[in-house]
């Protein structure tokens, strides 16, 4: 049996790409994200600290996301937490030779890793609530 975690993380990777709804003020913003990571139990997300995204999430924490997979779709909500060490970074980074290009010394550009806490998912259909979960 899968634990919540790990259903929210598997919705995800079988959406692919799924949207990360922020605010600028009192405007909300979204756009598309692919990238996430479960390890040990929790499911972390990056962000490049140069972006929109990331100053948003720096002045308002609380943030959601929505994938759609066939007739079903999932909204997680939750607070972005920042780590504070570069130790996931880095070995994300390790794996993945198309985001060295983007984040390294040369350009200045840094991959910034979160992951949401006090959330609550729901897996939901156009007929209804089929799940809901803390995590």
């Amino acid at each position: 049996m899968m634990t919540n975690v790990e259903k929210v993380n598997d919705f995800l990777n079988r959406a692919g790409v799924w949207f990360f709804l922020t605010t600028d003020g009192d405007q909300p913003k979204g756009r598309p994200f692919g990238f996430h990571l479960l390890k040990d139990g929790t499911l972390y997300f990056g962000t490049g600290t140069f972006k929109q995204v990331y100053r948003q999430m720096q002045a308002n924490p609380n943030v959601e996301i929505l994938a759609v997979c066939g007739d079903e779709f999932l909204r997680l909500d939750g607070k972005a937490v920042f780590e504070e060490t570069d130790a996931i970074a880095d070995a994300v980074l390790a794996n993945a030779p198309a985001l060295q290009k983007l984040y390294n010394d040369e350009t200045g550009y840094k991959l910034g890793i979160f992951h949401l806490t006090g959330g609550r998912a729901e897996i939901r259909t156009t007929m209804g609530q089929k799940e809901a979960f803390e995590l």
